[in-house]
């Protein structure tokens, strides 16, 4: 008697924890004693840490221990609901019960439900981010690379949707029932050929499209009526330095074996174009005219970036790098245009190259073809007397001398004029 006691004893126990709603209340009491706990030994511990002084959380929240312990707590309390499921499945197998939880249904909502954010999360990053994604184009290269550009956009962003679309529904909608059976089709050539060839074609007209607009930046013919602008920037850790060409408008050659603390990019001016080459310290373009850069580096590998113009070339040390472009809107229209007065072209170092890296910038300013000849006009030549002494040159009177020397005598004739009046009155 006492053994049938007994057995129904576990009899009712096994059916008591086999019960999925009391194993689901189970659990949620034991989460809810346990963050109650939790939450009472907090409260009392911040009540007597805040009597004391209060705590700043800000740097904890800005540390990456903060994110990952917060990464591993979830980890844990998959790890725990999977288990517990786990258990709860197992029960009812060892009581030779069916399936409690439907595993192939809730993957198949899980699916649509995906599809469904995922799309919403596609519409949202056009919408919101779209337009962070490069500033309007102010060069002529500029137009055609951002037209490439949309085109891939566009044709990759509906294959992308259509194939998503397909893939879940199809998860969906053909998820296992047990009410049918999976049919055999190994292979079919028509479709083959279909999924083969239309990629095909429209990869091969997104690279013939890449690649002409490629030629027409780069193999440029140049028309001796409009001849363009040569500045060569050198890059250094972390400065650039901007060298135009003279009136003969050719940049002069360097030679890394002639640097020196007076001589820093190494100019040899025994080439003679060098001789009247201009120093500036930031770059002034006129609108609408071709300009040529030369891109060198003295140290490192760098990236000289021009995002408004859609230029970005890596400078090497050893070898000079050329690129082409012509500047279509001016600077003041372009403050105009996005309403900010404030408004300056940049340009940049888009390498990590050290750690000053973050402030190798310089302004770009583009204006009109008189204010740039005016402009011109006032920039200093790269060759100073300190070089001319160093390579044996003849040296050249400073501008501002003889200005002060004329204006000597007339300080003379002045103070003499005075004298004589004073002693006139006497």
């Amino acid at each position: 008697m006492e053994v049938q006691r007994t057995t129904f004893k576990k009899m009712s126990l096994r059916k008591f924890i086999s019960n999925k709603t009391m194993a689901v209340l189970a659990v949620l009491l034991t989460a809810f004693a346990n963050t109650s706990a939790f939450a009472q030994e907090a409260a009392a511990g911040a009540a007597a840490t805040a009597a004391a002084k209060p705590v700043d959380m800000e740097p904890i929240y800005k540390s990456a221990i903060f994110y990952a312990l917060l990464f591993l707590l979830l980890c844990l309390f998959i790890a725990i609901v999977g288990k517990a499921l786990r258990v709860y499945e197992l029960t009812r197998e060892a009581q030779d019960k069916p399936m409690g939880i439907n595993w192939n249904a809730i993957n198949g909502s899980l699916f649509a439900l995906f599809l469904i954010v995922g799309l919403y999360g596609v519409y949202w990053e056009y919408t919101v981010h779209g337009n962070m994604l490069l500033p309007e184009a102010a060069s002529e290269h500029g137009k055609k690379i951002d037209n490439m550009f949309n085109i891939t956009l566009i044709i990759t962003t509906i294959v992308f949707v259509l194939t998503h679309i397909f893939l879940f529904t199809f998860s969906y909608f053909y998820k296992h029932s047990g009410k049918r059976k999976a049919y055999y089709y190994p292979h079919n050539n028509t479709l083959e050929k279909i999924w083969t060839f239309i990629p095909a074609l429209v990869l091969t007209v997104l690279v013939l499209m890449g690649f002409l607009t490629w030629r027409s930046i780069f193999y440029k013919v140049e028309d001796p009526n409009n001849k363009p602008i040569n500045i060569e920037i050198t890059s250094q850790q972390f400065a650039w330095t901007i060298r135009y060409a003279g009136k003969d408008g050719v940049v002069g050659r360097k030679n890394f074996k002639l640097i020196t603390g007076v001589n820093g990019l190494g100019v040899d001016f025994k080439d003679k174009n060098a001789m009247d080459d201009l120093l500036a310290d930031e770059m002034v373009i006129p609108v609408n005219k071709p300009v040529k850069l030369i891109l060198t580096s003295k140290d490192v590998l760098h990236s000289f970036y021009m995002p408004n113009f859609r230029v970005q070339l890596n400078t090497v040390p050893g070898m000079a790098s050329f690129f082409e472009f012509t500047p279509t809107i001016t600077t003041a229209e372009m403050q105009v245009k996005t309403g900010d007065p404030s408004f300056k072209y940049l340009f940049y170092c888009s390498k990590i190259c050290g750690s000053g890296h973050y402030n190798m910038q310089k302004t770009v300013r583009v204006i009109s073809q008189e204010e740039y000849n005016a402009w011109i006009a006032k920039q200093p030549t790269y060759l100073t007397n300190d070089l001319r002494k160093q390579f044996g040159l003849p040296l050249v009177a400073d501008p501002a001398a003889p200005a002060a020397t004329a204006a000597e005598p007339a300080a003379k004739d002045t103070a003499a004029v005075k004298t004589n009046q004073l002693a006139l009155k006497k």
